[in-house]
């Protein structure tokens, strides 16, 4: 059960509140009614929306403008934190009294909807408003990895100094952020955590996890998931990842690995991927079908190693993903994976110190 499902937990909190909601098409109760629906249903004075990046239905493309909105089914305002208005102004905060996060996320530093946390976070300090987390799983808790992101390079796909794969919860991480001081005032913030069930044991996760709805027009599976940590680094290059095909971040390819490599793939402009990166271009590449344990960069170090024009591999946001100038030089120099992810440990031991002040559930 996640914390959506503990209802009793966190209505009494509600009553007689003006209440706000962060959420988007996961924020399901049971595995089938949006949280909307039932927290309207249970006499919450629900006020207005806010949502992540894609969008209330989550068929937004990746980065696509999203703009303020009505729920025809509620006549509730949606308001987009994405693009110039990733944080809650104080005009949009000023009605309500509690703001409700409810977001499936992956657990991937670039997957925005831990900015779009914090970003939500610091609104509530500012503006003297109550936080609600209701917790989710994070499908790849169960690894840390990765570089840590050298804050010089902090963007809105990467905050704080946490790997790639950072190994928590929203509740969790949520905890950290205030626990480390990490925003400004952050002890000022008042906030509750509706956790999963308390015998929740990641330790025992199989690939057979699933989701009940997908938290991204393009991560449509558990494979995807477990293989976007890696292959999304594909998106500071000029490889295709599969946007706009039926496998996104289950593949990999360009035009020009034509006669290096034999799987092949077209991307089309599709719902979630309008013109998508070499569109209508038949790519080559390899299609990935095991979920790996770690963050795997072996597809990223043989395209490179591949790819015939070099220098026009990478493109200016490939630091922002990884989070370090480092990697980059690493690949470019001909560094193998071993080496490469030698250098990630040292930091990464500081990060698990870190991390275990702050959890919520058994490792």
């Amino acid at each position: 059960m996640v914390g959506a499902e503990f209802m009793n937990n966190y209505l009494p909190k509600l009553k007689n509140k003006k209440v706000a909601l962060l959420i988007n098409q996961t924020s399901v109760v049971f595995g089938k009614k949006l949280l909307l629906d039932t927290l309207i249903g249970s006499g919450v004075n629900v006020v207005k929306i806010f949502v992540p990046e894609h969008g209330f239905r989550g068929t937004a493309d990746a980065g696509a403008h999203i703009k303020n909105d009505v729920d025809a089914k509620t006549g509730l305002p949606v308001i987009s934190l994405y693009g110039k208005n990733k944080k809650p102004t104080a005009e949009q905060m000023k009605d309500i009294d509690v703001l409700v996060y409810d977001l499936q996320d992956v657990g991937v530093r670039f997957y925005t909807y831990i900015s779009t946390l914090e970003y939500a976070m610091d609104a509530c300090i500012e503006n003297k408003k109550e936080l609600l987390i209701l917790d989710r799983p994070n499908p790849n808790r169960h690894i840390i990895d990765g570089p840590v992101l050298d804050t010089a390079l902090r963007s809105f796909v990467g905050m704080q100094a946490v790997p790639v794969l950072y190994g928590m919860t929203v509740g969790e991480y949520a905890k950290m952020i205030v626990g480390e001081g990490w925003i400004k005032k952050a002890r000022a913030l008042k906030y509750s955590v509706v956790s999963c069930s308390s015998d929740y044991d990641y330790s025992d996760m199989r690939f057979d996890f699933v989701l009940p709805v997908a938290p991204s027009p393009n991560l449509r599976n558990m494979n995807a998931i477990r293989l976007y940590p890696g292959l999304c680094f594909f998106e500071g290059t000029v490889v295709s990842v599969g946007r706009g095909t039926d496998k996104p971040f289950e593949q990999w390819g360009h035009p020009d690995y034509n006669g290096t490599l034999n799987h092949t793939f077209t991307p089309k402009s599709t719902v979630g991927a309008t013109k998508p990166l070499l569109e209508n271009q038949v790519c080559y590449g390899e299609r990935l079908e095991s979920s790996p344990q770690n963050l795997d960069i072996g597809p990223l170090l043989k395209a490179y190693q591949l790819f015939p024009q070099k220098e026009k591999f990478f493109n200016p946001f490939f630091e922002k993903l990884a989070g370090t100038k480092l990697l980059r030089q690493q690949i470019i120099e001909g560094k193998s994976e071993a080496e490469i992810r030698a250098s990630w440990q040292p930091e990464l031991e500081k990060f698990k110190k870190i991390r275990k002040k702050y959890l919520l559930y058994e490792d």
